[in-house]
């Protein structure tokens, strides 16, 4: 009975973690109005990073101390190079137009393309099941993304190389993360991506306008608001939820309640910036939901 509890508890927690960052595109949207692309997530993880480290102490005080593991920098430094990759080309694409919702189950092909990664790099074989995921999960991209006249806009394809990058920094972490803390390696990997973010701001955006300019930007709550969101609760909460509510659960259903991300950005979108998927757009996104599913119920195969 106590095991339904926790089962239930945790799936309602990794079912709000999924809420939290359906509506994290929602403020990235709403913070590229008011910043750049590398000013918003150079501060978004920095921030993130931040809020991590108090968490950390009070872990540590909980539990005997340990002996610094060898390689922790250098694993959370690899990540957060991927993770700022992946998350300023996301950031960039939801700038140049992409909306919240399109750019949410664009992001979510990441679950399709993690396993053929896993093929390529690893030499991991898959299942003929995953395979069909891969194929409606290219025909939902196609409605997506191209258009009737067969061109794609530059600001879907940026937030689809996201989705590659994506896919990198999740083997990186899945490839790490059981040597170290997984709180510390989130830590570092934010801190990264925050300091790589905040150099390319230097050049991009503070350089061009100058500093007063650019200092401009944040006398406004409109600016801090969806930053903060985005630092705060999808950055670091969102990822603490998801450690607890991992715990003691089955990974596929894990998994498939995290995929429902993409499902609220299109809410969190519609209901909030009252952005609006047409008929095709729709069908795609629906295609790609799809594809999700499939490729979480797919059985792993050795070899």
């Amino acid at each position: 009975m106590a095991t339904d509890r926790r089962q239930l508890r945790n799936s309602l927690l990794l079912t709000l973690t999924a809420l939290i960052w359906g509506v994290a595109f929602v403020a990235q949207s709403e913070g590229s109005q008011y910043m750049g692309s590398c000013t918003f997530t150079g501060l978004r993880f920095l921030m993130a990073a931040a809020a991590l480290w108090p968490v950390i102490a009070l872990a540590e005080r909980k539990r005997p101390a340990s002996e610094r593991p060898k390689g922790l920098w250098c694993a959370g430094i690899i990540c957060g190079a991927l993770l700022c990759l992946a998350s300023l080309l996301q950031q960039e694409g939801i700038e140049l137009g992409t909306s919240a919702g399109k750019a949410g189950f664009i992001t979510a092909t990441y679950i399709v393309l993690v396993p053929i990664l896993n093929l390529l790099v690893f030499r991991k074989r898959t299942s003929m099941l995953l395979w069909l995921g891969v194929a409606v999960a290219l025909a939902g991209l196609y409605l997506l993304c191209i258009d009737e006249s067969l061109s794609i806009q530059l600001s879907d394809l940026l937030v689809l190389l996201c989705a590659i990058a994506f896919s990198f920094q999740i083997l990186s972490v899945d490839r790490f993360s059981p040597q170290y803390d997984a709180l510390k390696l989130a830590a570092i990997q934010f801190l990264t991506c925050g300091v790589l973010a905040s150099v390319l701001m230097v050049f991009r955006d503070i350089v061009p306008v100058g500093l007063p300019a650019w200092a401009a930007t944040f006398t406004s709550w409109n600016a801090w608001i969806p930053l903060l969101y985005a630092a705060i609760l999808s950055s670091a909460v969102g990822y603490t939820l998801q450690i607890v509510g991992q715990k003691g659960i089955n990974p596929t259903l894990a998994s498939l309640l995290m995929s429902l991300e993409s499902v609220f950005a299109v809410l969190a979108g519609w209901i909030i910036l009252h952005q609006r998927l047409t008929p095709r757009e729709l069908l795609g996104a629906a295609l790609v939901f799809i594809a999700v599913l499939i490729a979480q119920l797919a059985p792993a195969k050795r070899g």
